[in-house]
């Protein structure tokens, strides 16, 4: 088996947090199809797929020229009504023509791409999360316009309450011994190398989703408590700073709680190292003291006159 996927997550460009209802009219991208909506723990709100047909080089790390041919599905969710994503995945199989073959074999077989001639499944995987030659099949691309479809929806306002960055996180599922590996590259390009044992299912598409949020929700704090130079700028006007982060994104932290119990190992292993809710805490601590430090030295300004 051998599935790979990338995620692009980012603020959802409105002023506010949206409601389930607009939820439901942001996503409902295809006439017909249904919104998928559930409100616990958090409202997470779930677009329906759409395919996409792909006849191109697969990136290989030894940059060998390998075709493949079939459709990728893609999806966008909004989660809290602040966080959109697009994501998109295939699963990479050997052809049994080992010839190309009309549409309609690969639009009745979605979210698979049949690699025509030999290929190892190493090759792919390596060059999928390394560095992909130009012109090699971009998941991240068509993940991409997804997400400029969504956000470019009249519902929303467009007047985002602060700046970041999307983060792009390219994913490899394959068969073997159960392990993650997650990997920083750069401020916005993330990867995870993932074996488990037994067929795919969608509920790794719904781990590696969940494991980008997380990973936004993270480093977007992280960005606004660098901004906020705590320590180098006045106590009010860091304070100021740091309020995007207590409305919009301190309460959205919720790790692994629509994933399925039988991956829930993966973000175990992920909360030893490198520890993300372990940092998420430290700066919500960080942010929640400044905060409380400004109200105090304001209440004590304002007591002073009294006792004169």
């Amino acid at each position: 088996m051998l599935v790979i996927g990338e995620v692009h997550t980012g603020l959802l460009q409105n002023s506010g947090e949206i409601s389930e209802s607009t939820c439901r009219q942001v996503l409902g991208l295809m006439a017909g199809e249904t919104v998928r909506v559930s409100r616990r723990p958090i409202v997470h709100a779930l677009s329906p797929e759409r395919l996409t047909g792909v006849d191109c080089a697969l990136p290989a790390a030894s940059r060998s020229r390998i075709r493949g041919v079939g459709t990728v599905v893609s999806r966008c969710a909004v989660t809290g009504g602040r966080v959109a994503q697009g994501s998109s995945y295939v699963r990479v199989v050997r052809s049994e023509a080992d010839r190309r073959l009309p549409w309609s074999h690969y639009l009745s077989r979605p979210g698979v791409v049949e690699v025509l001639g030999k290929a190892k499944a190493a090759d792919l995987a390596e060059g999928f999360t390394g560095d992909p030659a130009p012109g090699c099949l971009d998941l991240g691309a068509v993940s991409g316009r997804f997400l400029d479809l969504v956000q470019a929806s009249p519902l929303l306002d467009r007047r985002a309450p602060f700046k970041i960055p999307r983060t792009s996180l390219r994913w490899v599922a394959e068969t073997g011994e159960p392990s993650i590996r997650f990997t920083l590259h750069t401020e916005q390009e993330r990867t995870v190398r993932l074996t488990h044992p037994g067929p795919f299912t969608p509920a790794v598409v719904d781990l590696c989703e969940d494991l980008a949020t997380h990973d936004w929700l993270l480093t977007s704090l992280l960005v606004i408590v660098e901004r906020a130079r705590i320590g180098a700028t006045p106590g009010a006007q860091a304070a100021a700073r740091l309020a995007p982060a207590i409305d919009h994104l301190m309460h959205l932290w919720m790790p692994a709680a629509r994933v399925e119990e039988w991956l829930t190992p993966f973000w175990e292993s992920l909360e030893r190292r490198p520890g993300f809710t372990r940092q998420w805490r430290s700066l919500v601590d960080r942010v929640r003291d400044q905060v409380a430090m400004n109200t105090l030295a304001l209440l004590s300004a304002t007591a002073e006159p009294g006792r004169r």
